[in-house]
């Protein structure tokens, strides 16, 4: 359940059922949906009507749940503010009193309501749903009974108003200061790519100049992830937002990368992915390779994507933190090239929560594979993978088994409480993210699968030098996936390819054969088969292909371990409440850029970090990422989500 539209009834009821002033009755924290929920909900759909940013709106999140904490805890006793009376980044928001009205629950609710209201309509002035984001804002306080005409900051006459929208204005001065260059869109001011835009409605990579490195898109139509048409060559989103003024993160995690004669800052250094003219030359290859290979499972009907399979607790997740490899040769052993899985699932005999085994699932491992890229692809109108984030925890504040106890232990919270102190420490987790991760991405400029794949396409093979073909660079064959185009080969006349069509000893690929292969996507699916290498498309939307960012991390795996750990932490429990969470997608209803699923699939989750590993896995199977993205993100995470909730948990025990 999500309350992504306001809940009229709910929203109407914190009217109604205030406590007038002749009745003089104060206000317990028992009501659910909280305020901050409704401010959280109404962010998300801020954000899946703007642009697909996915730093700035971790930043976004971030900004808005912390002036949302701050202006609980002015009125707490114990806990500490992160910016309110502090000074960040430079940027020193004042705070000389604690004032302490008799009703603190409806002060903080008001306090609330105005700093993120304050927050979001700025933050969304310029967006391309500016007028709904507007019109759903207003609503929203006016709903709440608060008047937005009042932009008194005068906090110190005791006003719950005027000290919400101070800590607004606090907010966003600090933004203006905080290293993301606000003030200029976040324009980076130094990096520039360093390769042609790749132009996959062509052949091959445009002219790449080195496989290491970035390209950007170039489409006729470049539609975003929120389903904005954007420039038809978007630029790198974010490569120098290692700069940007982090939550947990110290300068001790800090290194300095140059790069063309720049320093990109770096937190979390994970080192180099591999290279394809590096020492970890063979990994390169292997791990592109396993790209398309995994994309050949994308059918349901025919080879390993027919196959059943169960994606039930039973079978599928439990990876114990041993098992994540600690170096890229060691990916080879934790992914079965073949089978589209990691070989360290164990499963669970039973639900903790019933006693009971999971039920198991079979279905085609090609239906599961195309809903699960697309379920955490975060496409049009999407809150982007930190949002997604939020969107689980708030599906896990609705479970009815829930007990809001901070670690599981202690007194039980009010929703507004608890919510609060939620987004407060996965705002700063999913910030640092942000930070951590494209600061990488800044600094190593790695280039995406499809123009690796097509790159050693075009150099050919590298297994036999006797054989036709021949570069040092190219593909490893592996006979059924990656061969040659021998004389007879129907693809060598290719009539989807442009003439002249003569494509003897070609590298091809039996792989998912692209958006070319789909007139109808109500009714046609693109299958599987050969194509040719230089053809190759990721498991994406014609009008998208590919994030407009470098690769190396994965945001998904990093976003998605950190706020696994971090919800684990804060309710003291791994699993999701009940044992299980799910998410249903419909015969023939789910996919959006072919026919499909061809059966009904169910994801259950047994843990969080369940949820997480299979969100790693959807980035092969969509062809975003290869292994040598997932793995440290996966690792990073795994260290960053227990530190991120220490710090959050200091601020609300009083201790910084």
């Amino acid at each position: 359940m999500h309350l992504r539209w306001i809940v009229a009834a709910s929203v109407l009821c914190l009217a109604a059922c205030e406590s007038s002033d002749t009745q003089q009755q104060l206000a317990a924290d028992d009501r659910d949906p909280s305020v901050a929920r409704l401010w959280n909900e109404a962010l998300l759909q801020s954000i899946s009507r703007d642009f697909a940013r996915p730093t700035v709106h971790a930043r976004n999140l971030w900004h808005v749940s912390m002036a949302m904490y701050d202006a609980w805890a002015a009125y707490d006793d114990v806990a500490s503010t992160w910016l309110l009376g502090k000074t960040q980044a430079g940027y020193s928001c004042e705070y000389s009193s604690r004032f302490q009205p008799r009703d603190r629950h409806r002060a903080r609710e008001q306090a609330i309501s105005f700093a993120a209201y304050r927050i979001i309509r700025y933050r969304f002035r310029n967006s391309p749903g500016k007028d709904q984001i507007a019109q759903l804002t207003d609503q929203l306080m006016a709903d709440l009974g608060y008047d937005i005409g009042n932009t008194s900051t005068d906090y110190r006459l005791g006003s719950a108003a005027a000290l919400g929208n101070h800590i607004a204005e606090c907010v966003l001065g600090y933004g203006l200061v905080d290293g993301s260059n606000e003030a200029n869109n976040f324009a980076p001011t130094v990096y520039a790519p360093f390769n042609p835009p790749i132009e996959p409605e062509r052949p091959g990579t445009s002219g790449i100049l080195d496989l290491d490195r970035w390209q950007a898109i170039k489409l006729t139509t470049s539609i975003d992830q929120s389903g904005n048409v954007v420039s038809s060559t978007p630029p790198f989103v974010s490569p120098e937002w290692g700069n940007v003024h982090p939550f947990s993160l110290t300068a001790a995690d800090r290194t300095m990368c140059q790069r063309a004669g720049f320093n990109f800052p770096v937190y979390l250094d994970p080192g180099p992915p591999p290279g394809y003219h590096s020492a970890l030359a063979a990994e390169y290859k292997w791990t592109h390779s396993l790209v398309s290979i995994w994309a050949s499972q994308l059918d349901p009907t025919q080879g390993r994507g027919a196959q059943l399979v169960d994606i039930s607790p039973a079978s599928l997740g439990n990876i114990q933190p041993s098992d994540y490899p600690t170096t890229f040769e060691g990916h080879r052993d934790f992914y079965d090239l073949f089978n589209g899985d990691t070989t360290a699932n164990q499963g669970y005999d039973l639900n903790p929560a019933t006693g009971l085994p999971y039920t198991p699932q079979l279905v085609p491992l090609g239906d599961y594979a195309r809903v699960l890229a697309e379920y955490w692809a975060d496409g049009p109108q999407s809150v982007t993978p930190p949002g997604h984030w939020f969107d689980i925890a708030n599906h896990v504040n609705d479970h009815p088994m829930l007990v809001r106890r901070l670690e599981g232990v202690g007194p039980e919270l009010g929703p507004l409480e608890w919510d609060v102190k939620l987004y407060f420490a996965m705002g700063g987790a999913m910030h640092d993210v942000a930070v951590a991760v494209w600061g990488m991405k800044g600094c190593y400029d790695s280039a995406r699968p499809v123009s690796a794949i097509r790159a050693m396409g075009e150099l050919g093979q590298s297994s036999n030098p006797m054989l036709p073909h021949y570069h040092p660079d190219g593909f490893e064959l592996v006979p059924g996936y990656i061969e040659l185009v021998l004389a007879g080969d129907p693809l060598v006349d290719d009539p989807a390819t442009p003439l002249p069509n003569d494509h003897l000893n070609k590298i091809k690929l039996f792989t998912w054969r692209g958006p070319g292969y789909i007139s109808n996507p109500n009714f046609d699916a693109a299958g599987v088969g050969w194509i040719l290498a230089e053809n190759w498309w990721p498991y994406q939307r014609p009008t998208f292909v590919t994030p407009p960012f470098a690769g190396y991390i994965s945001g998904h795996s990093t976003y998605s371990r950190t706020a696994a750990e971090l919800l684990a932490d804060f309710t003291g429990d791994e699993y999701f409440p009940g044992g299980k969470s799910e998410f249903h997608a419909p015969q023939n209803q789910f996919l959006k850029f072919e026919e499909g699923p061809s059966v009904d699939i169910v994801f259950e989750w047994a843990k969080y970090t369940d949820a997480s590993d299979q969100c790693s896995l959807s980035r092969i199977w969509g062809g975003i990422h290869p292994t040598m993205d997932d793995v440290p993100g996966r690792l990073i995470g795994m260290e960053l989500g227990p530190r991120v909730f220490e710090h959050a948990r200091d601020y609300f025990e009083g201790r910084l």
